[in-house]
């Protein structure tokens, strides 16, 4: 079985590189949306194929997430988290020398196998990089990065530092992973696992099993009601604050803040699910999202009340979403954990689809800005007590 590193100076190091790894990954989720105000017209796409360029990354991620899972228990972390890497950041780099639109769908979609790849790797290898007392927190500071990631792509799109040239987006976005790949292979131990002479063979099928359902079932449901109120908040909320009578460039900047404020939320869900009063900790953050969701139903249109409600949002959301995250790893034995988050990971990639297509269909039923706030109430709600009965049951649906 994989081990906790025993010395704090591995222990630290290893957390720097998936963290580093994580802000990458931000970076690249990003780094679409950044380009698409010019590589739409620059390939003359139609919103259909601007869709499918969006959505290629997607399914992508998907079929990532179960692949790098399944690499992680079968070759190792360091092995699985390398070649994540390696295939997200030269797919980016070829998406520079893309020359028609269908193979732009298919980069992206290479690149989201990778993004995908990356993930289950990077939760396992925090999660086994400490004690069991410091776990939250080590996932935590690992899934900071990603929020972190998005808001540094979104300050450059925002200041223009890339120059209005959508090529430099996917070139650094390709360079930044592949100069962390030797640093992770050569920094990491291979986090392999290893078995008895005579111990049988954990089927990761095992999770199915009567006395695991309910609890898988309960983490996958959170994780797909979690990512649809974080991605339906990250792809929609500057148009609806827009459609509240902001001005783009506000919108903007809130989505700026929203990201930093993830950054905050994500390590405090990790102080969160590592504490003593967890159940009371874990309701309390919950409901504060619930509260700042529908705060942000009733806005009034003041720019800083605006901006101050979106950075706690920010902050609610991510936290939220990092103790699932955190959670995770917890749920599993180490011999199939990375396939275990792996599956989590898709399933949850699910609720990041359904998210913007349900505020698409609810804005043309005539919805309101802050009717689709609203809406989200009861998600989130009902995502917080599926973590609690998760949190009952001591995070463990496999039994040993």
């Amino acid at each position: 079985m994989t081990k906790a590193m025993k010395a704090p100076a591995a222990s630290g190091r290893v957390l720097l590189y998936v963290f580093l790894a994580a802000i990458i990954e931000g970076f690249d989720l990003q780094a679409a949306g950044i380009a698409a105000p010019k590589i739409g017209p620059a390939f003359s796409m139609s919103p259909q194929q601007m869709g499918l360029f969006f959505s290629s990354a997607t399914f992508g991620l998907m079929f990532g997430a179960l692949a790098g899972g399944y690499a992680a228990d079968r070759w190792g972390r360091r092995a699985g988290l390398t070649f994540a890497l390696g295939a997200f950041g030269f797919a980016s780099i070829a998406t520079v020398l893309a020359t028609s639109v269908e193979s732009l769908i298919v980069l992206r979609f290479i690149t989201g196998l990778g993004l995908g790849g990356a993930l289950p790797n990077l939760v396992s290898i925090a999660a086994e990089a400490v004690g069991p007392e410091r776990k939250g927190r080590a996932v935590a500071l690992m899934y900071a990065g990603m929020p972190l990631g998005a808001a540094v792509a979104s300050l450059v799109a925002l200041l223009g530092f890339h120059g209005g040239d959508w090529r430099s987006i996917f070139l650094v976005g390709g360079l930044l992973p592949l100069l962390l790949v030797p640093f992770i292979y050569l920094g990491l131990p291979a986090m392999k696992i290893t078995r008895g002479a005579n111990a049988p063979k954990m089927p990761w099928t095992v999770v199915f099993r009567r006395d695991a359902m309910a609890a898988t079932l309960l983490l996958w449901s959170a994780f797909f009601l979690g990512l649809l109120v974080v991605y339906l908040l990250m792809n929609w909320l500057p148009q609806l604050l827009v459609a509240q009578g902001f001005s783009r460039d506000e919108a903007s900047l809130a989505l700026i803040l929203y990201s930093l404020g993830g950054a905050v939320g994500s390590l405090l869900g990790g102080r969160v699910l590592d504490s003593a009063h967890r159940v009371a900790a874990i309701a309390a953050s919950f409901a504060f999202v619930a509260a700042i969701l529908a705060l942000l139903g009733v806005l009034t249109p003041a720019l800083s009340t605006m901006l101050a409600t979106v950075t706690l949002a920010g902050i609610g959301v991510l936290c939220v979403q990092s103790i699932l995250y955190g959670i995770a790893p917890q749920c599993y034995p180490a011999e199939i954990r990375g396939t275990g988050v792996g599956v989590v990971v898709a399933v949850g990639r699910l609720g990041s689809m359904v998210g913007p297509l349900l505020a698409g269909l609810l804005v043309a039923q005539g919805s309101t800005p802050s009717g689709i706030m609203l809406v989200l109430v009861p998600i989130i709600l009902a995502c917080g007590i599926g973590t609690l009965a998760l949190v009952a049951a001591r995070f463990r649906p496999v039994l040993a």
